[in-house]
């Protein structure tokens, strides 16, 4: 039985997080994006209230949120501004491969300080050189005794240069492809790790942005989350879990922008009428208002998938790649019903078209999500049509009188059908030959 409800607790933390959006995090967005700077006192704010580190189960002190949950929450703090919530959100990241690893003595260890102490957690998988393939990692992991000894450099991490733990992953062997890939908790201030300066982006500039580099970090055994051969399956199964909240940035955005047109449209007169009462600018909020409804419904698909303890994979790969496609289209329709005041930064549609462009790009680009869905399509999916040479498109048989017992014969080229008991000489339509010709199932 379907059920498109929230409960009351769901509701109440939808409000709490709205709230917070409006009073906390709006009034301070534009001002931090001029500046290229994370307001980390905003991020002190929202652990107060309770808006971080919520995926943490409570069976080690922690909220024990679901993906629905995180869900609601990401997309109301992404309404007000994309790149302050990516910060707020990036320790859900971040603890996530702790969350699934398999190291209770690590978890026992660091839950109770991220929980109690306010200590971020990025993760690292991204370098300068490897984009989309995961696979591709040449952060070394040296075996060394018990231990390991990183070196590399990591790229594009968020709170990087704020964060006090990395999830790391790396390789024992950059030629071996998945099967060198490992996992591991840093410390940021161990001897050897050192971050970048923040990197210039065109959006999200309210979010902390830097390389990492790894000289010789000496990391104890303890801190292993993924074996060699462990950590791409570890980084895959925390895309998967995190990936509907990625869509929910471009929810959480595109409403936004969507509701920001519908208030300018209203008010703005042009020969003689508010815009809003033009047939185009209705289309365009119709269609604005379809791809944020519908972007919401692929995102909660995809979280209760991953609460109800099915594998999310396909639908997060589905939520996040329309919702974040869906969110640029909504924002630029958005920026062309102000004109060209959207185009301005008095304005705050240019602010969401910087901050949601970057949404296809990161935790796996459009074109990898669109390669995991054809793969399912092409690979896994069962169709519930018959086979095209088995599909009976029946064009002479007459249903009326029975004839269940007479032969039917398809031709393999066009799907000619042919009735008797033996194919014909050649197929009257595109010549194929008699020993061309298929028999279907009687009575098909």
């Amino acid at each position: 039985m379907l059920d498109f409800t929230l409960t009351e607790e769901q509701l109440d933390l939808r409000q709490k997080a709205r709230e917070f959006a409006v009073k906390e995090i709006l009034p301070v967005a534009w001002h931090y994006d001029q500046r290229d700077r994370t307001p980390l006192q905003v991020i002190r704010k929202a652990y107060d209230a309770g808006m971080m580190n919520t995926n943490i189960p409570k069976a080690y002190g922690g909220k024990g949120y679901g993906l629905i949950e995180n869900v609601l929450l990401t997309e109301e703090l992404a309404a007000a501004c994309a790149g302050l919530s990516t910060s707020i959100f990036d320790n859900s990241l971040g603890l996530e491969p702790l969350i699934l690893c398999e190291n209770e003595e690590l978890k026992k260890t660091y839950f109770p300080k991220v929980i109690n102490d306010f200590k971020l957690i990025c993760f690292a998988t991204s370098e300068p050189a490897m984009g989309s393939d995961v696979s591709a990692i040449r952060c070394l992991a040296r075996p060394e005794g018990e231990d390991y000894i990183l070196n590399g450099t990591k790229y594009w991490i968020t709170n990087g240069g704020l964060a006090d733990y990395i999830s790391v992953f790396a390789t024992v062997d950059p030629g071996s492809k998945h099967e060198g890939i490992c996992a591991f908790l840093v410390e940021k201030q161990w001897e050897g790790v050192s971050a970048g300066r923040t990197i210039p982006k065109l959006g999200q500039r309210c979010s902390n942005t830097v390389g990492l580099n790894f000289t010789n970090v000496r990391v104890p055994r303890s801190h292993v989350m993924a074996e060699p051969g462990k950590g791409f399956l570890l980084a895959m199964k925390t895309f998967s879990r995190t990936r509907p909240m990625i869509g929910s940035f471009g929810v959480g955005a595109a409403r936004s922008a969507m509701e920001y047109a519908m208030d300018y449209a209203k008010k703005r007169r042009a020969f003689g009428s508010p815009i809003a009462d033009f047939q185009a600018i209705q289309f365009k909020i119709a269609e604005m208002y379809q791809k944020v409804e519908t972007a919401r419904l692929l995102t909660l698909k995809a979280a209760w998938e991953g609460d109800n303890g099915m594998d999310p994979t396909l639908s997060a790969s589905i939520a996040k790649f329309y919702a974040t496609e869906a969110a640029l289209e909504v924002v630029n329709e958005a920026l062309q019903i102000l004109g060209g005041y959207g185009y301005t930064r008095m304005f705050p549609v240019e602010k969401l078209f910087r901050d949601i462009r970057v949404l296809r790009i990161y935790e796996g680009t459009s074109e990898i999500q669109r390669m995991i869905v054809s793969g399912f399509a092409m690979g896994k999916y069962q169709p519930a049509m018959p086979a095209l040479d088995e599909l009976p498109i029946h064009l002479e048989r007459d249903f009326s009188v029975s004839d269940e017992k007479t032969a039917v014969w398809r031709c393999p080229m066009c799907g000619h059908l042919h009735y008797g008991n033996e194919p014909p000489e050649e197929c009257p339509y595109c010549f194929v030959p008699k020993s061309g010709f298929k028999r279907m199932s009687t009575g098909d």
